[in-house]
Order: structure tokens, then sequence, then C-alpha cells
């Protein structure tokens, strides 16, 4: 008799994916704390640091951008967007070099030295008194942050194929209870400004910031301190690949295909899904305050709704369920999902509406992207998952790159409500390449 009750993970594979849950939970805790303070960090800059020629450069490009729209979009807020872009693009190149070494090295020392090497750049932001400190900060922690290529292969290496989705929803799980707390912390720091009674430190490099980024550097540390301590290495000696012309910092060589059914299919189909999502994510409080005169709380509120929703379907229905049905069956589900979610928030006359949007929106994506993550592990052998993972947080990050841009140009010249159109006719071709994938086979040994 058929049974639905989902396979129940190894006591090895719970063990190390609490580890990575942490890893990854404050991982993203420290990147995001920075969300909520960008607009006072550009002021600040501003006013102390005027002169730079980094900061000029990127403000003299928003001015040039806005003036030939016609908008009067403040520079302030498209900062955030430039700082944001710039930790994308570095994620974009990194994670499929993280991915690769860690195949041929093993995941903890990768892990142990991308982490602390995360620390140093919550230390640098700490006495960032120049603008420079600051974005050589960011480059840094752009460049480690791809460590989620090795993270995500360490789910790959201790669940089998029948319970390779529920460790793909714990990844999930962290990063939307992250996102959720990062900015609360940083809001709620940021409250403290050092200076204030110790105006002497500035000569130090200390700012108005430097509380958040102490936390986010203790959070990294904490973080460094438990792998080193608690982590197993999961990718034994006999399953590490030997240094080949496949292996590589070129990173065009990266992105070649690979020669595993489903694999490419799938990474370009989460790419081109992620595209349309992340330009949402980045328009949607324009749109919040444009259309339904949301302040900086009201806005919060609805990125906790979008993670609450998030890490309880991934928590409930994926980590459970998906398994059984089919990962290939939820992840098309799940694209199907945003579709009316993107239609309600671009016709958004009320919070009815868009809270309403938001929910698809959010399941959505809660069911699409543990699923997408788990097909390429799941057509690809061991030796290789952390590559062909790397590639597909690699391709992820760039299009958290592209997207935002793409949607940017169409609110600004075209109007709120069509980056969401068009994202949800967009959509389209993810579904088409994702319902096109072979069904992938369990039964084999990983």
């Amino acid at each position: 008799m058929t049974t639905t009750e989902s396979p129940k993970l190894s006591p090895m594979a719970v063990s190390s994916l609490k580890i990575i849950f942490l890893t990854l939970f404050l991982d993203l805790v420290g990147f995001s704390i920075i969300f909520p303070l960008f607009p006072a960090m550009a002021k600040h800059y501003l006013a102390v640091d005027g002169e730079n020629v980094l900061l000029r450069l990127i403000f003299d490009g928003i001015r040039s951008l806005t003036e030939a729209s016609g908008s009067d979009v403040s520079g302030i807020v498209l900062f955030g967007g430039a700082l944001g872009g710039l930790y994308s693009l570095l994620q974009f190149i990194a994670a499929p070099i993280w991915g690769s070494l860690s195949d041929r090295i093993g995941r903890k020392p990768i892990l142990l030295i991308s982490v602390f090497c995360l620390a140093l750049s919550y230390l640098m932001w700490i006495f960032a008194g120049s603008f420079t400190v600051l974005v050589l900060a960011r480059v840094i922690g752009g460049i480690m942050g791809g460590n989620i290529s090795a993270a995500t292969a360490v789910v790959a290496d201790v669940t089998t194929r029948e319970t390779r989705s529920r460790g793909m929803a714990t990844i999930g799980i962290a990063f939307a209870m992250g996102f959720i707390i990062g900015p609360a912390m940083g809001g709620i720091c940021s409250l403290y400004n050092p200076l204030i009674n110790n105006p002497e430190w500035a000569a130090y490099g200390i700012n108005p910031f430097s509380a958040p980024a102490a936390l986010a550097f203790i959070l990294a540390f904490l973080n460094w301190f438990f792998i080193w301590r608690r982590f197993k290495e999961t990718l034994p000696e006999e399953k590490r690949g030997k240094p080949s012309s496949d292996r590589t910092n070129n990173i065009l060589k990266l992105f070649k295909p690979l020669p595993y059914e489903g694999v490419n299919l799938t990474n370009f189909g989460h790419f081109l899904f992620l595209t349309a999502f992340s330009g949402m994510e980045f328009t949607l409080t324009f749109l919040a305050v444009e259309k339904l005169s949301y302040s900086s709380m009201d806005n919060a509120y609805m990125f906790i709704f979008i993670g609450f929703i998030i890490a309880l379907v991934q928590g409930g229905f994926v980590r459970r369920r998906a398994g059984s049905i089919g990962e290939k069956k939820v992840a098309v589900m799940g694209l199907i999902t945003l579709i009316p979610g993107l239609i309600m928030i671009g016709l958004a006359s009320s919070s009815w509406l868009l809270y309403g949007g938001l929910f698809f929106l959010a399941t959505g994506s809660a069911m699409a992207i543990p699923c997408l993550t788990s097909l390429v592990s799941l057509f690809t052998p061991s030796e290789e998952q952390g590559k062909a993972v790397g590639i597909f947080r690699s391709l992820g990050a760039l299009a958290r790159v592209i997207g935002p841009i793409g949607a940017s140009v169409l609110y600004w010249k075209m109007g709120a409500s069509w980056p969401y159109f068009i994202g949800a006719s967009f959509l389209i071709i993810p579904i088409l390449m994702i319902g096109k994938l072979p069904t992938p086979n369990k039964d084999i040994s990983i």
C-alpha cells in the first residue's frame, strides 16, 4: 500500500541542518540589518564626505537618470539600490567559485573562511567614517555572501533524494526569518548614535550606524564560532572533486552548460522567475507610498507579513509535502500562483487588495524557490553539488541585479502598475520551461 508520509531525515542530516539554518539565519540578519538605514546613511555621508569620488559618482549617475526620466524620485532612495545592487553583483561572481571550491576542499573550510571574512567586513563598517571604507566593507561582504552556495550544498550532502525538498525548505525558512528580524534589529539599533555622547570617536571612524554594524559583527562572529565547534564536514574525502579544467576561477567557464539533464533548464527558469520577482521586491515600497501613502512603518509591516507567509508555507506545506507530491509539480504550482499576486498588486487601490496580492506572491515564491533548488540538486551528482548549486545561486544574484533595474525603468517610464503586469506576463516563460523538465529519478544513488 502506498503511503504519503514524508521520509524522515537522518540524525546527521538533522544536526547539520540545524547548524546550516543558524548559519544562514545569522548571515541574513547581518546582511539585512542595513536595509532600513540606507536613506539616513546617504544623508550622513553626503554631509561628512560629500566630495568623495565614489559618492559623487553614484549621485551624479542617479541625478542624470532621474532628470532624463523627468522624475523627481529621490536619489536618497536609489542610493540604497546602488549599494544593494553592488552586493548582489558580487554574489553573482562569487557564488559558483565558493561552490566549486567547496566541492574540492570540503564545505567546512569554505564556511569558516567566508564567515570569518564576513565578520571582518562588519568590523570595517563599525569604523567606516568615510564612504570609501563603507563601500570596501560592502565589497568584501558581497564576495563572502556567495558562501550561500556552499551552505546549500551541505543540504544536498546530508539529505536523500526523497528528503531534499525538506532540507531546501529549511534554507527558505532561514531566509524568511532573517529578512524579518534583520531590518527590525537594524531599525532598533539605529536609535543609538554613539557620536551623540562621544563626538570625539568620529576621529576613529565611528559613525551613527556603528551600533547596528557592531551587532552584525557579533552575530557573524558567533556564526563562525558555531561552525568551528559544532559543524561536522558533510563531504567525504572520496567524494571531493579533483582539480580539472572545469574547476576554474574564470567566471565564463563556470557558466558553461552542465552535462546533466534538467540542470540548465532549471537554472535559467529560476533566473527568469527571480528577475520578475526581484523587480517587484525593489519597487513594492515605491508603489505602496505612491498609491496608498504608506509610511516607513507600514512598509515594515508589509515585509513582515511576506516573511511570515513564506515561513508558514515552507515550514508547513513544502517541507512536509513537496517530496511526495513532486518538486517539479510544486514549483510550477508556485510560479502560477505568483501571477494573480502580481496582477492584484498592480491594481491595488486599497490595503486589502495589496495584502491579497502579497499573500499569493509570498505563497508562490515559498513553493517555487526551495523546489527549484531541490530540482537542481536532484539532477546533479553528489561530487558536483557545490558547483551546480553555486551556479544556481549566482544566476539568482544576477537576477537581483537585472530585475530591479528593469522594473525601475518600467516604473518611472510607464507607471507604478506596469512592472507587475509585465512581470506577470513574463512568468509564462519560466512556467513553460520548468513544465518541460523531466521528473528526477529519486531511486538512484547519490
